[in-house]
């Protein structure tokens, strides 16, 4: 199975579960094929993991502002979001945009 039979939004989806180590290996060997053939995704998640890795190291234990993680999230909903509008534009292509 290629990696982008696996669609940029269910990877962007389970990104940051995949980035923890959460994900079983099936579903993670899906997303590493996936990440190796798409740059957009490769780009998104090195982002989130720059991001995270940041805000580990100088947060530690503390709990994570809730700005903070509002701005992340936003951001993550708002890259699902606009995968989802270019596969269906790649879906059909003659569709008005």
């Amino acid at each position: 199975m290629s990696g982008k039979e696996t669609p940029c939004s269910e990877v962007l989806e389970k990104l940051y579960t995949y980035i923890d180590g959460e994900l079983e290996e099936n579903n993670c060997e899906q997303i590493r094929q996936h990440l190796d053939e798409c740059a957009p995704c490769l780009e998104e998640y090195g982002l989130d993991e720059a991001v995270k890795k940041l805000v580990a190291k100088h947060c530690g234990c503390d709990p994570v502002p809730l700005d903070l993680r509002d701005k992340v999230l936003g951001r993550l909903a708002r890259a699902r979001s606009e995968q989802a509008v270019r596969e269906a534009r790649a879906d059909f292509p003659g569709a008005p945009t």
